[in-house]
């Protein structure tokens, strides 16, 4: 049997499109002489469609595709993923508005319709909120195969991928059914080290029943998930018989003997499996910008370029996108900016081939000082106080927008993830924008994707990349005077945000207690600045967005 994994870039409410790269990918497969198509996880509604399933007339869109879908299907097996409404029958009632369904054709005849029937509930996921679970084992005959077909959770259920969420293992069920081939339609998002963890998962669940699975990725970008593709089939022994690129929409072809006899020899896994994670978050990242930018409807994109290692890798990673026509930056000086905050901006537009203005921030800078003079003298502070550098801030955020504004370009904001754990920012300011970049890239993780931009020429100025970080904002500035070293803020933020230990269990990791203490502190009241930044593009684990939802208002841990 000739099986075609389409990995494919879906847009979410987009049927039609969605339709059409569908149809493209049958028609593709049909002319070859292949046998079965297999799309993503909810490739007909887009992926993730969150509360637009409960309105009935998105369910219903999606079913009315369903006459051409089967003419898709001529001459051939498709099974395609989609939001369908939900509907009680006898064994199970209807508590949710849909169901996350796998649609079975055959040759213009649609011939089963499956329910996914884990539904993930942690992290980014919540499908327990929208989905009504499927509670049957259907194993279908199909092209000379006895097919199981499992979507994305479905496979997740094994007691070796960390703490067991499930008491059911649909792929059990499916293999005492009498299945003898897994297929799994996914929408499994990047995260840095994943791509390694999902092939070792479905090797071993190969494996452990014996029999091949052939397992097809989502690719592409949608809000601040990043999905990264590498569609694969490995045969019952674990052997990768094939394997899609990633990062790029495929159609990936792969060959099935009849079961019970032995594959052909496996391929080697590709290297995108070990990439380094600056290389991964690097390539992520580039495919996040590009499709949060054209799926929202925009194509130019304007950034605040200080000179510094965060504005620059933020840049070029938008001309990697985008390309360097649809890239703008402004240099915006002001009356602590050194020298290097411009001739390190527009050493960086020149070797990008971008426009850099210079907007000089001193007057407007001057000017709002002594709008406030009388007020700020109600309370005396000392000199360069927050209150000051957050005017500076602010005004070169009201400088983006208002170019934003006028020429259409989103703008891109620079912050870094260490930055925005514990709040080195400017709420209004340097916070304004439209999507946040690299705002889940640890400040060292950043540097790493500095020198993945520099690999095949010096993108970003090697000035840029050495000079000790500052904010420009008082005289003699340095980030280090307001936060810990940045390879031990990382380290710490880490084991606090992603690992979520408590002080004592870091401080027995070796840090010092009183910076610990400090550090998860500003972790903790920051809370109200991160419910108001931009969008962040999820590449780690435990991002800052849908993924971690921590209340604002309460009572404060003590250490």
């Amino acid at each position: 049997m000739n099986l075609v994994l389409a990995q494919l870039n879906t847009t979410v409410a987009d049927f039609d499109g969605n339709l059409a790269l569908v149809r493209a990918a049958c028609d593709a497969a049909r002319a070859r002489g292949d046998h079965m198509v297999i799309t993503p996880e909810l490739a007909l509604t887009g992926y993730p469609p969150l509360d637009l399933v409960e309105r009935p007339e998105f369910t219903r869109a999606a079913l009315d595709r369903l006459p051409a879908l089967a003419e898709c299907s001529r001459g051939l097996v498709l099974i395609v993923g989609a939001a369908l409404p939900s509907s009680d029958d006898v064994a199970q009632p209807a508590l949710r508005p849909a169901i996350n369904a796998a649609l079975v054709l055959r040759d213009g005849r649609h011939i089963a319709t499956i329910a996914k029937r884990l539904l993930p509930t942690y992290d980014v996921f919540d499908e327990d909120r929208y989905f009504q679970p499927g509670h049957s084992a259907t194993v279908l005959d199909l092209c000379g195969r006895r097919v199981g077909v499992t979507i994305c959770e479905d496979i997740w259920s094994e007691a070796d991928q960390g703490p067991r969420r499930y008491l059911s293992d649909p792929v059990a069920d499916l293999v005492a059914a009498g299945a003898d081939l897994i297929v799994n339609l996914s929408a499994s998002p990047f995260e840095i080290g994943k791509p390694a963890r999902r092939l070792e998962l479905v090797r071993n669940i190969a494996i452990r029943h014996g029999i091949p699975v052939a397992y097809c990725n989502l690719v592409g970008g949608n809000d601040a998930l990043i999905f990264d593709g590498r569609s694969f089939a490995v045969d019952g022994a674990g052997g990768v018989l094939a394997c899609a690129p990633a990062y790029v929409p495929a159609d990936l072809r792969v060959v099935l003997p009849p079961a019970g006899q032995p594959s052909a020899a496996a391929a080697e896994v590709p290297q995108g499996y070990q990439g380094t994670p600056g290389d991964e978050a690097r390539a992520a990242l580039v495919l996040g910008i590009r499709d949060y930018v054209h799926k929202c409807g925009f194509r130019d994109v304007i950034i605040g370029l200080s000179g510094g290692i965060d504005s620059a890798v933020t840049a070029a990673l938008a001309v990697q996108a985008l390309g360097s026509e649809h890239v703008s930056g402004v240099a915006m000086p002001g009356p602590y900016s050194s020298p290097g905050s411009v001739t390190d901006a527009l050493a960086l537009a020149d070797n990008l081939g971008i426009r850099c203005p210079i907007i000089d921030i001193c007057k407007p800078y001057e000017a709002m000082c002594q709008v406030l003079a009388d007020e700020f003298a109600r309370k005396p502070a000392q000199l360069h106080d927050i209150a000051d550098q957050n005017i500076q801030a602010r005004i070169r955020g009201a400088v983006l927008m208002g170019l934003s504004n006028r020429t259409g370009a989103m703008l891109l904001t620079t912050g870094n993830k260490s930055e925005l754990a514990v709040g080195y920012c400017t709420l209004y300011g340097d916070m304004n924008g439209g999507l946040a970049v690299i705002g889940d890239l640890p400040k060292m993780l950043v540097y790493d994707v500095a020198r993945c931009c520099n690999q095949e020429r010096e993108v970003i100025p090697q000035a840029t990349i050495d000079k000790v970080p500052s904010a420009e904002l008082a005289p003699g500035q340095k980030d280090s005077d307001s936060l810990p070293p940045y390879p031990v803020l990382d380290a710490i933020l880490e084991l606090h945000v992603v690992e979520q230990l408590p002080v004592a269990d870091i401080v027995a990791r070796g840090f010092d207690r009183a910076v610990v203490q400090r550090v998860v502190r500003l972790v903790e009241t920051s809370e109200y600045k991160r419910r108001q930044a931009a969008p962040v593009l999820r590449v780690t684990g435990k991002a800052f967005g849908g993924g971690r939802r921590i209340p604002m208002a309460r009572a404060m841990p003590r250490s």
